[in-house]
């Protein structure tokens, strides 16, 4: 049983940093899509555009880059 905890730690420990490292992408996309927003309607459309567009590539990468695609997958072939 003692030797089980190692290889438990091995396979729990990339599931959890890709779990904080989809959570951070996706936290810092939706705080940049807010910005823009705020930006837009400040009347500066230059900086709103590129907020917006540095936004939808950090949910992308964040929501379906690392989420789905990485952990979704462990998680579901480790149930199996």
């Amino acid at each position: 049983m003692g030797s089980a905890t190692p290889e438990l730690l091995a396979e729990l420990l990339p599931l959890v940093v890709y779990t904080v490292l989809a959570g951070v992408l996706t936290a810092g996309g939706i705080a940049a899509e807010y910005a823009s927003l705020q930006y837009l309607g400040s009347g500066e459309t230059m900086v709103a555009l590129w907020l917006a567009a540095i936004g939808c590539v950090m949910l992308y990468a964040g929501v379906y880059g690392i989420a789905y695609q990485k952990v979704l997958a462990r998680v579901l072939v480790a149930r199996q």
